[in-house]
């Protein structure tokens, strides 16, 4: 009998090691749910975002005034890599290699049984916001068509930089939008005052 359980014992204290050489090989290594590129510097589009880390969702958010006659503003679903959003949790700030996905689906108010409201139907587009030390700005926008599997990042110049510039909560990333991670920013004392 003891020898059973001086055997339990060191295989419970094998696996418990192992795990922790793991760990750590993991923390020094980058974060494998971080941006890939191809050589010539096209982001490849993440192929499983929907298994990431859901932030949010927006009906007809806009960053100017509303079109007239818009009955069906789109939807906008917001993810973030599993990676960055522990570091946030722990930090309120968001790590090197961090990536935010902006679904952007059609709305849809008729189907099946609904008589009232709307539900989210196509694809329209997917926005990723990246954060990457190897970035020029460390931070940049791409923008993937419905079906493109790669995308040059959006030039500098376009206004999606200064607008996340002067409005992101922290950092460059709309934070103010995100209620649980707002609540986690505030209790660090990461939230920007321009905001």
């Amino acid at each position: 009998m003891r020898k059973i359980r001086r055997a339990a014992l060191a295989v419970v204290a094998f696996v418990g090691l192992v795990t922790l050489l793991v760990d750590a090989r993991q923390a020094d290594s980058p974060a494998s749910d971080g941006p890939q590129f191809t050589s010539d510097h096209r982001m490849l589009r993440p192929q499983h975002y929907r298994e990431w880390i859901y932030l949010s969702s927006g009906l007809g958010m806009s960053y100017s005034p509303p079109a007239s006659g818009d009955e069906k503003p789109p939807f906008d679903n917001v993810f973030v890599n599993p990676s960055a959003y522990r570091s946030f949790v722990a930090t309120g700030t968001w790590p090197d290699r961090t990536v935010f996905i902006l679904e952007i689906r059609t709305a849809q108010s008729k189907g099946s049984i609904n008589q009232a409201g709307r539900f989210q139907g196509a694809l329209e587009d997917v926005e990723v916001h990246v954060k990457d030390s190897r970035l020029p700005g460390k931070w940049a926008f791409f923008a993937f068509p419905a079906s493109a599997q790669s995308a040059p990042a959006i030039p500098e110049q376009a206004s999606c930089y200064s607008c996340h510039q002067q409005h992101g909560a922290v950092d460059t990333t709309f934070v103010q939008f995100y209620p649980t991670l707002l609540e986690i920013a505030k209790s660090k004392g990461t939230l920007k005052q321009s905001y």
